[in-house]
């Protein structure tokens, strides 16, 4: 996918030579490559590699239940920290 975005890209500033609205459309088309194209790509492959039990339910439960995870897992250090410099 990110071939494709770039070639594209590429074409679009050759073209903005003879019309600068294809250097905005450029612009536009990696920008949006980054904010939205990147981060489902790399969500939606962890998503599908980690609950493939779950179909439907989307990237954000995953991504959600892995936070919550690794806050309780900080928090149970945190607490074992505090007990052991107390005593």
């Amino acid at each position: 996918m990110g071939t494709i975005v770039i070639s594209g890209t590429f074409v679009l500033v050759v073209l903005g030579f003879g019309n600068h609205l294809y250097w905005l459309a450029a612009v536009a088309t990696l920008y949006l490559y980054v904010q939205y194209g990147g981060a489902s790509s790399s969500s939606s492959s962890s998503a599908s590699s980690s609950s493939s039990s779950t179909p439907g339910t989307g990237s954000a439960p995953t991504t959600y239940k892995a936070y919550r995870a690794r806050r309780d897992l900080q928090t149970k250090w945190e607490r074992r920290y505090e007990r052991e410099r107390g005593k």
